[in-house]
This record gives structure tokens, C-alpha cells and sequence, in this order.
């Protein structure tokens, strides 16, 4: 098998998601930790690899490098239980994961890195603030919306699907966003973390 080696930062849900995935499809890697917070990812040595300077980044011997955490994940579990081989539920799959992207992450990720890793109080934060925990739990709404009556968010099957969303989900309590009034929520996070191979976030 091609070596792999990780670049990630523990606490990012970006690279929680690579991690869970190599996990439980039982890849084997290497991991360098890079501190985000220290301007690690803003090197030279580092933009070489990533000219995004972001993490998670694989490095895939003889290959190359490849960024953007659902880029990522798709290349380690294409063909794998992780996808569907429904062409239909394969781009339900990646609706969830686009979903994701654009209203979930950058706004409970976000508020999350803002108040847990930086420290940042609401005082602090002032409007912004509101802004995206507001539109946080409009995206916990959809989700919420998504998983009522389901098991799984794609075909009732666990899938690339659940981990993308979990990711952030999970830890949403650490931007201060409450996950009482989503019970579809709260019992798909238990059904994650019951699935074989699961790891927390504070694994490496």
C-alpha cells in the first residue's frame, strides 16, 4: 500500500474527519502534528506542500500532496463500505457534505475555534458573534430536519456522510451551541460512536 503521512491539527473537525476515516477502514499513516495556532501552516516549508497553508494535508508517496478534507476522505474510502454504490445516494451523500462546507463549519467550526481554542469571549466577538451562532443553528436545523426518522444521513447506511457532519456536530457544544432541542441529532451522534474502529477527536 502507498505510504501516507497526515498533516493535521488535533482539535480541527476538518482533520478529525481524515483521521476517523483511515480509522476505520483501518489505513495506516503517518502523523506530523502542525500547530495552526503557532503560524505553522504559514511557513515556507509548509505553503510548499499547501499554497492554501490550511490542514488537513495528505502527502501520498510518489504522488504528491492533496488538500481539502472531502477531497481527502473521497480518496481514501472511494470504493469502500464508507460510499454508496447508488449513483443517486452518492450525490445525496455529497449534497450533505457541500451542506457541510458552506453552513455548518463556517459557522459552529468557527464559533467553536473562536470561544474553545482562541479563547475569545462574546464581549469580544460582539455582533459577529451573533451572527454565525445564529447561523449555526439554522444549519442544526436542517440537520435536524435530515435525521428525523432516519438512522443515517444517506440511505440509512453509515456512509462518508455521517463522519463529514459529525465532525463539527459533535463538538458543538464547545461554541456554546446547545443540542437539547435536536433529539434526531443527539441519537445520530450516539449511533456514530457506536460504530467498529470509532475514535474520539482527541485520538492520534
Amino acid at each position: 500500500m502507498t505510504a501516507l503521512t497526515l498533516y493535521d491539527y488535533l482539535p480541527s473537525g476538518n482533520g478529525y474527519k481524515v483521521r476517523l476515516v483511515l480509522k476505520q477502514l483501518g489505513i495506516p499513516y503517518r502523523l506530523v502534528e502542525v500547530d495552526i495556532k503557532k503560524g505553522l501552516t504559514r511557513t515556507p516549508e509548509f505553503l510548499a506542500r499547501n499554497p492554501n497553508g490550511r490542514i488537513p494535508l495528505l502527502q501520498i508517496e510518489g504522488q504528491g500532496y492533496l488538500s481539502e478534507s472531502h477531497a481527502i476522505i473521497w480518496y481514501l474510502a472511494e470504493g469502500s463500505r464508507l460510499v454508496p454504490t447508488d449513483r443517486l445516494q452518492r450525490a445525496q451523500l455529497w449534497q450533505w457534505l457541500s451542506f457541510e462546507q458552506y453552513n455548518l463549519e463556517p459557522n459552529i467550526g468557527t464559533v467553536r475555534f473562536w470561544l474553545h481554542s482562541l479563547g475569545k469571549t462574546p464581549a469580544e466577538l460582539g455582533e459577529k458573534l451573533k451572527d454565525k451562532v445564529d447561523k449555526g443553528y439554522q444549519a442544526l436545523e436542517v440537520l435536524e430536519k435530515g435525521l428525523t426518522e432516519r438512522e443515517f444521513l444517506v440511505g440509512d447506511q453509515y456512509s462518508l456522510a455521517d463522519i463529514g457532519l459529525y465532525a463539527y456536530t459533535h463538538v458543538a457544544e464547545e461554541g456554546d451551541f446547545s443540542l437539547v432541542r435536536f433529539p434526531a441529532i443527539r441519537a445520530w451522534l450516539k449511533r456514530v460512536e457506536e460504530q467498529p474502529a470509532y475514535e474520539p477527536i482527541t485520538a492520534s
